[in-house]
């Protein structure tokens, strides 16, 4: 049986918000570029459980595992994207996963910040040549980078978060994400939870790992609409278009006063709930959320905002939760006893790698029997009785 998506014990205790859609996978750079590569520290571990890898259907593409590893001498590495690991964000929670292996298994780990795209292929590069058992890759926007680096270096394992599995590529590994289906809950909350009967929805930009989350929140709305009778107004989204609002530019996840000018943007044609789907540049909506005197709240994503964003916890309903954390865990340890596959994990509601956050503060505001009624329609998108049918989904 599901557990209550309103229990204290999240699957994750994640410290950041993830950077939902990172910038386009940029053209192979010249290895040489200007790194530097830090020993990382062991820190705390950051979940008391694991994900476990499901991928109905999925055919199986790795080659025989090899025997399990010394994890004393076991190095894992880790390669941001131009967030860093600081971002409050995507990068941060993949590496408090790596780090939660350091302290649970006993690993070696090595770590390097990219600062642009044209970064990427030498920062993995100074991974290869730093002897690392696997390289993990956060975003999508390294994809070219690690697959091209996969290949000419087959006895390294390589991950990559929020990416599929690379074809005919045996060592290397995605980490994909449903986010629509936490999304959908979130929209039904945020439907049943509005007072101005408009919520909203932005992104950074239009890629598909921003889109899922708009996708399910809509979709949530208007299933609210259809099963409770209200007809509570999405605006920033339109599902059918594939096409809404985006702060744009040429740092749109991390123009924190775009995302506050976008956010206002929707808050003045009377969106009382807001969605930001812009990595930390959604913190410009948590801004204004918190200058409208709580007239106006958001729902996070990626992480738990109410403990990764504690200065706005007082305006952030719930989160829709991705665990990158407990899907590098995963795959680390998976390398070290001999069962790394190159097939791609997915995370669903089902096996708990994505997620709708507690509601924190907000659980006492909720309209009677929303809990009940978001386990419910949980139950349904796990069983298949509700389909979302976002384009985006893995």
């Amino acid at each position: 049986m599901k557990k209550s998506l309103l229990s204290i014990l999240s699957l994750t205790a994640v410290s950041a918000l993830a950077l939902a859609g990172c910038a386009e996978p940029p053209a192979t750079t010249d290895p040489g570029t200007d790194t530097t590569v830090a020993e990382t520290p062991v820190t705390e571990p950051t979940a008391e459980e694991t994900a476990t890898e499901e991928t109905p259907g999925a055919e199986e593409t790795a080659t025989e595992a090899a025997p399990g590893t010394d994890a004393a001498d076991y190095l894992a590495c880790m390669v941001s994207d131009a967030g860093g690991f600081d971002d409050k964000s995507f990068n941060e929670t993949a590496h408090n996963g790596m780090m939660r292996a350091a302290e649970e298994l006993g690993i070696q780990t090595n770590q390097i910040e990219s600062n642009a795209e044209g970064e990427y292929a030498g920062n993995v590069q100074a991974m290869i040549d730093a002897n690392c058992n696997m390289i993990i890759t956060v975003g999508f926007a390294l994809a070219e980078a690690t697959e091209a680096a996969a290949k000419q270096n087959p006895d390294v394992k390589f991950t990559i978060v929020d990416f599929g599995s690379f074809e005919g590529v045996d060592n290397a590994k995605g980490l994909l994400f449903n986010a629509a289906e936490p999304s959908f809950l979130a929209g039904y909350a945020a439907a049943a939870m509005t007072e101005t009967g408009t919520v909203g929805t932005f992104g950074g930009a239009n890629y598909p790992t921003v889109s899922i989350f708009m996708d399910g929140f809509q979709q949530g709305v208007l299933h609210h609409n259809e099963v409770k009778g209200t007809d509570v107004n999405v605006i920033g989204w339109d599902e059918a278009a594939q096409d809404g609002q985006f702060i744009g530019g040429n740092n749109p996840f991390g123009d924190i006063p775009g995302g506050k000018n976008t956010a206002s943007t929707l808050i003045a044609q009377g969106a009382d709930v807001i969605l930001p789907v812009a990595g930390p540049a959604g913190a410009g909506a948590l801004q204004a959320a918190q200058e409208s005197g709580g007239k106006v709240n958001a729902i996070w994503v990626d992480a738990d905002g109410f403990e990764s964003m504690p200065d706005y916890k007082a305006n952030i309903i719930t989160s829709v939760q991705k665990a990158m954390d407990l899907a590098v865990f995963e795959a680390i340890k998976a390398d070290i006893d001999g069962s790394f596959t190159s097939e791609a994990y997915v995370g669903t509601l089902e096996n708990d790698g994505v997620l709708l956050a507690p509601f924190h503060d907000f659980e006492s505001k909720l309209p009677e029997g929303l809990a009940d009624e978001l386990q419910q329609v949980e139950a349904d998108i796990i069983s298949g009785a509700i389909e979302i049918t976002s384009p985006s989904q893995p």
